[in-house]
């Protein structure tokens, strides 16, 4: 009821705003627009300039156009042509439209300034808002997904607001992080997440670091992938940077734009068990003698129970307008995205304001502001990775006897004794709740010294807050339990950052042949985060929330505990020139001098220099006039950037705290360094045929040395840890390749087809040793890691028994040995092999863009190939000897060899599987109806599918995803166990303006 009173007050809202509007006076503007060869161009944009009002070209070119009396400036854009303003002179006129070079000249945002598209030298990607992924987006990495070669995103769960993974040009750190830099409207995150952790059996999973922005308001979102892009970021730089750039105002009346959706999501997927026909056959067959015990009569579906069609509704709206000398834009939101899991849920509202101003007679004082407030409220199904034997409700669900109703004779959830549990009963027992709230606020003062030369200070504070209500009813779970399984605890973090950033723009033709583009900064930054949980159990319920009156709890439970950062402060100097010769030879310089507290006090500053060059091959006298070639771009680049994205402090001596006791966990190390990244980039840029083709390749070399590890000091030194830098070396190399074609333009038709495909090889070598990781989870996985860091194998190769098929004979799993026999005898906790990387080799994305009238159909897929994932879920949840108790997967059901049901499963590449796959990722068809009267102008409505479908043989959930498995702080990838399911949605929106 308070949604829909919601929908009904925005929709009042605007309807008044739009017979407020209906009095404005109009005249009407025909007209014809016309290629270089004078045909028709149909299906151009015609618009009025600072506005959001618009039409299309027919099929002869014509159009008309309701314009205000006062509107002074058409603005004309068509694909492939250079986008015209042109002065409304009369009511009618006639537009002739020229080949584009808008790509080329187009301004795009680096760090810390921008540059002309054709004039950068690095490796560098733009995705604007057009270009996005559409659908129900919570945060900004899922908008590129699949749309650049090199990037890999990958949804580690399907619950609402969840964590990604973004890899840019693969994995290159043993311990340190893989995440990019993201930078939002030139302020560095500090990617940290405000959702503090939960406790066991609780959600493992603290959600996105960007999950408080809101993708509406996003304009683009610039790839910076090689180091030659990079080193301007210096020791943040190692994994690639992503520059988030948000809307900004317009010039022109103020405008009001309304965009809201509504949709439902169901499963996609889930490993297929058996239904209660089928148990039944396979208690008969595996269990004869236990039959009648096990089939209690029912035919019930416990996933279907858990999961649910869940609603979406989202509301955005902004305000723009102003005139050359101030710009504003106010915008907010409300998305209510309930989970497909029951009981699950995320509410998030934001608020953007920004501003862009100049002052004085000159205009030389500027002021650039922005301000970003947001507030998330979750709910979270019980669905943590790290659980034991009990599992969590996804196994529960799975394993649930498909004859055993949910409720006993009295309405009780059944209780069955053991380590099962009924997957509704958890739903029940479980209430974890969590809020975020964040503040990013940034003020911009900035003077133009002369034409060429600008000074701009930045300024900005982020302040992030999370807290975590949750509490579980032991007793609705197995009545039979203590009051020691009636828990809560609270957990809250806190989170501010900021930063001081100046900088010396200079921009100048020193020569009609000669343009120098340079800047040169000071920046300092500062991260200081804390946290803290109470925890009690024992408690009797009284009707109340556990977590209200944790005092309650019995005394000896409680537990307490608090934490707060060492110092995290950087300081940097860096200097970046940019040096353009006849628009043809292009020279790119940047150095960076970074000091950092979490470094030794021997080497707590390091440089980080690049140089990169680009030849314009197109502008030589021998191609100029070749009409067919658009742009022709050789780039060559070198560079050095680091990586420092682990535990502040850890090159100093750190203690742990316990109660009434202090302990030595760190040993200092005042060596410590910058794990340090070399590429090597070159790379190839054209357009040709008017634009029609055009596309990139590039070769990368990327070497990693100094890779940052903590490791357990050795015997006879006294226990505890200690941070060192490695021997050894990473290197990841490929090859990136992107192609886009303007299929067809002509008579109301557009068609854009775009393709990307990434080849990568990753590899170790120099260690010495090797380092585990890979948590294998489940019953009979205690301890068990399936990864390695070992010379001559790419990162996280799996390390695993051999699986050698069933012994006809006993029914048992049989194992390869290390002398090369084949039996169950061989003991696969011994009989290990390197078996396979989980580092995809190859990247795929595709998009189309189909446009005919009115009409606009455009879909986008993704895809991974070449790496393998080990399905955990079927290795430990629903192997065959699960019965006669609980079910088993279908694919276990195998009467040509009876398997025992002895036969424990084991870590072995019987549940490594290919992970390749496909995915339709989004497909939307909408029609642009365009104005509605004299008030709702660009009415557009779409109909929006997402993850509607997958290509692959992978028997689990989803072959995108990544349980988090590491161990002792170094990452896994790969692993499926037991996640929050993907959905699929059906979405429907509708966008205007006023």
């Amino acid at each position: 009821m308070k949604i829909n009173s919601l929908a009904q007050s925005l929709m009042a809202f605007v309807f008044l705003l739009a017979s407020l509007a209906a009095t404005a006076q109009t005249k009407t503007i025909q007209g014809k627009v016309t290629d270089e060869k004078n045909q028709p161009v149909a299906g151009a944009t015609i618009e009025i300039k600072g506005s959001q009002t618009a039409t299309l070209s027919k099929d002869d070119g014509s159009f008309n156009l309701n314009v205000p009396a006062d509107a002074k400036t058409l603005q004309v854009s068509f694909i492939g042509y250079a986008t015209q303003d042109v002065a409304i002179t009369g009511t009618e006129m006639t537009i002739n439209l020229k080949p584009s070079q808008q790509a080329l000249d187009e301004v795009v945002v680096i760090g810390y300034g921008t540059a002309r598209k054709k004039d950068l030298t690095g490796s560098m990607v733009t995705i604007s808002e057009k270009n996005f992924n559409k659908g129900v987006m919570t945060n900004p990495d899922q908008l590129i997904q699949g749309k650049t070669p090199g990037v890999m995103v990958i949804n580690n769960t399907g619950q609402p607001g969840g964590a990604t993974t973004v890899r840019i040009r693969g994995n290159s750190s043993i311990r340190a992080s893989n995440n990019p830099l993201f930078v939002l409207d030139g302020i560095p995150l500090s990617g940290n997440t405000a959702l503090p952790p939960g406790r066991g059996g609780f959600s493992s999973d603290r959600g996105n670091p960007l999950n408080y922005l809101n993708p509406s308001d996003i304009a683009s979102m610039d790839i910076l992938k090689d180091a030659s892009a990079t080193a301007i970021y210096g020791s943040r730089g190692a994994n690639g940077v992503v520059l988030i750039n948000t809307k900004k105002g317009k010039v022109g009346q103020p405008v009001i734009s309304i965009v809201a959706s509504t949709g439902v999501s169901s499963l996609r997927k889930q490993p297929e068990v058996l239904d209660a026909a089928k148990f039944r056959e396979a208690l008969k067959y595996y269990t004869p003698n236990e039959a009648a015990n096990s089939d209690f009569g029912s035919n019930v579906n416990a996933f279907k129970e858990i999961t649910r069609v869940a609603p979406t509704q989202n509301y955005y709206a902004d305000i723009t307008g102003g005139t050359e000398h101030g710009k504003y834009r106010l915008s907010g939101g409300y998305l209510n995205q309930q989970g497909i899991i029951v009981g699950s849920q995320m509410k998030k509202y934001t608020a953007n304001f920004s501003g862009n101003f100049r002052f004085l007679e000159n205009r030389r004082l500027g002021l650039d502001f922005g301000m970003f407030v947001t507030q998330t409220d979750q709910k979270f199904a019980p669905i943590d990775v790290g659980v034991g034997a009990e599992g969590n409700i996804i196994s529960q669900a799975l394993q649930w006897n498909p004859t055993q109703p949910f409720r006993d004779q009295n309405g009780d959830y059944t209780f069955v004794s053991g380590n099962q549990r009924n997957p509704l009963a958890s739903l029940a027992a479980y209430k974890d709740l969590g809020t975020n709230n964040t503040i990013l606020a940034m003020i911009a003062p900035s003077y133009k010294i002369t034409d060429n030369l600008e000074y701009k200070f930045v300024y900005s504070v982020t302040r992030l807050t999370g807290d975590r209500n949750a509490m579980v009813r032991g007793k609705i779970i197995n009545p039979t339990a203590a009051n020691d399984q009636e828990q809560a605890f609270l957990g809250k973090y806190s989170e501010t950052d900021q930063q001081m950033t100046h900088t010396l723009s200079y921009n100048k033709n020193v020569s009609t042949d000669l343009n120098i583009n340079a800047v040169a900064g000071y920046e300092y930054l500062d991260y200081d985060y804390r946290q803290s949980m109470m925890y009690g159990n024992g408690f009797t319920y009284l009707g109340l929330d556990y977590f209200d009156y944790l005092q309650y709890s019995t005394i000896n439970t409680r537990e307490v505990t608090s934490y707060r950062s060492p110092t995290n402060q950087l300081q940097s100097l860096f200097l970046r020139a940019a040096f353009n010769y006849l628009d043809r030879y292009l020279l790119t310089a940047t150095v960076r001098r970074d000091g950092s507290t979490k470094f030794g006090t021997n080497n707590k500053y390091a440089i980080f220099p690049s140089v990169a060059f680009a030849w314009n091959i197109n502008e030589e006298g021998f191609l100029k006039d070749n009409s067919n070639i658009n742009q022709l771009k050789l780039r060559l680049g070198w560079g050095k950037t680091g990586n420092q994205e682990f535990p502040s402090g850890a090159s100093k001596d750190r203690l742990v705290f316990a109660s009434q006791s202090v302990s030595q966990a760190n040993y200092g190390n005042p060596d410590l360094k910058w794990e340090t990244s070399a590429t090597i980039n070159a790379g190839i840029d054209f357009a040709l045929f008017n634009n029609r083709i055009f596309g990139s390749v590039d070769y990368f070399n990327k070497k990693t040395t100094d890779a940052l590890f903590e490791q357990t000091l050795a015997q006879p030194a006294p226990a505890g840890r200690i941070w060192v830098n490695l021997d050894g070396e990473i290197v990841n190399k490929g090859v990136e390749i992107s192609l886009t074609g303007n299929i067809i333009r002509k008579n109301g038709w557009n068609w854009d087809l775009t393709g990307n495909a990434t080849f990568l090889k990753n590899s170790v070598s120099g260690l010495v040793g090797y380092y585990e990781t890979g948590a294998l989870r489940g019953q009979g996985f205690s301890g068990v890691l399936g990864q390695r860091m070992v010379n001559g194998q790419p990162l996280n190769v799996w390390y695993l028994a051999e699986y050698a098929g069933i012994d006809p004979n006993t029914g048992m799993s049989m194992y390869r040995g290390l002398d090369g026999s084949i039996s169950s005898n061989n003991d696969p906790s011994v009989n290990k092999f390197y078996a396979a990387s989980p580092n995809p080799t190859t990247l795929l994305g595709i998009s189309t863009n189909l446009t005919y009238k009115k009409f606009t159909f455009g879909a986008n897929m993704n895809g991974a190939m070449g790496h393998y994932l080990f399905n955990n879920t079927a290795a430990t949840s629903l192997g065959i000897s699960n019965l006669s108790t609980r079910n088993i997967g279908t694919s276990f059901f195998n009467t040509s060899v009876k398997e025992s049901t002895s036969n424990s499963a084991s870590p072995s590449t019987r549940y490594l599987e290919k992970g390749n796959y496909l995915k339709l990722a989004n497909l939307t068809l909408s029609y642009k109806v365009g104005d509605i009267g004299n008030t709702l102008k660009n009415f557009n409505v779409s109909l929006t599918g997402q993850n509607l479908f997958i290509l692959t043989k992978y028997t689990g959930f989803d072959p995108e995803v990544n349980t988090d498995g590491s161990t002792n702080g170094i990452p896994s990838l790969g692993i499926e166990y037991l996640p929050y399911p993907p959905a699929k949605t059906i979405l429907l929106g509708i966008n205007f303006s006023l």
